[in-house]
């Protein structure tokens, strides 16, 4: 955590990160591997955004929620860095609930990625990791959790 603190701190100051209009307000749609994910985000600031997953996959059903800042890391329009923090909980599928000695979980996200969103298309993509830490229930890292998201932007 101290080397994402540090890096967003170093970026920030010598200018590579810099504030800049959101390119879409809202924007809805899928993402996936690692199951398949309803995903949602709304822009509350020019430079930050709630985003929403709900993701289903063999094992269970997880619900999301992250808040991230989003910054233009070269000239092109529409092209932005985003990271930040979140949590989950999630349920296990009947059949895992014995396998992992309890029904749920809950825990804490972080994400990291790029977001592109076409400028005469209402149409946006990313690519992120979003690792986890499940802090009650079967208490695990999870580090392969991310994904390709394509949603409609409005």
């Amino acid at each position: 955590m101290k080397q994402l603190t540090f890096l967003t701190a170093f970026l920030l100051t010598t200018g590579i990160l810099s504030a800049q209009e959101a390119p879409y307000k809202q924007a809805l749609g899928i993402k996936f591997p690692g199951g398949f994910s309803f995903t949602y985000k709304n822009f509350v600031r020019p430079t930050q955004n709630i985003e929403l997953q709900a993701n289903i996959w063999q094992k269970g059903f997880r619900t999301s929620a992250l808040y991230e800042f989003n910054y233009p890391i070269t000239d092109l329009d529409g092209l932005r860095l985003f990271f930040g923090p979140g949590a989950h909980v999630g349920f296990w599928a009947a059949r895992y609930k014995e396998q992992y000695n309890n029904s749920a979980d809950i825990g804490v996200d972080g994400i990291i990625g790029v977001d592109y969103k076409f400028a005469d298309f209402p149409i946006n993509i990313s690519v992120d990791w979003q690792p986890s830490i499940v802090l009650i229930g079967n208490s695990t890292f999870t580090p392969n959790i991310g994904g390709l998201a394509i949603r409609y932007t409005f």
